[in-house]
């Protein structure tokens, strides 16, 4: 199995989970996807930083907790 983009660290946000190098926790990016209907595109704009590979591990981040 890859490593996972997805950290958690309690010096950074509390220990959220968040993308690795940054401090955006995953349930922003999740947030983002809802409101934008499930497309990548809505998150880039908020967040253009951020890889496609970035958002598809916050996804499976949340596919692999519930």
């Amino acid at each position: 199995m890859r490593k996972s983009k997805i950290v958690k660290d309690k010096r950074i946000l509390g220990g959220k989970p968040v993308i690795q190098g940054t401090r955006i926790p995953v349930t922003a990016v999740l947030e983002q996807l809802k409101n934008g209907n499930g497309t990548g595109k809505h998150v880039k704009d908020m967040y253009p930083h951020l890889s496609r590979r970035d958002i598809d591990a916050a996804l499976e981040y949340a596919r692999s907790t519930r």
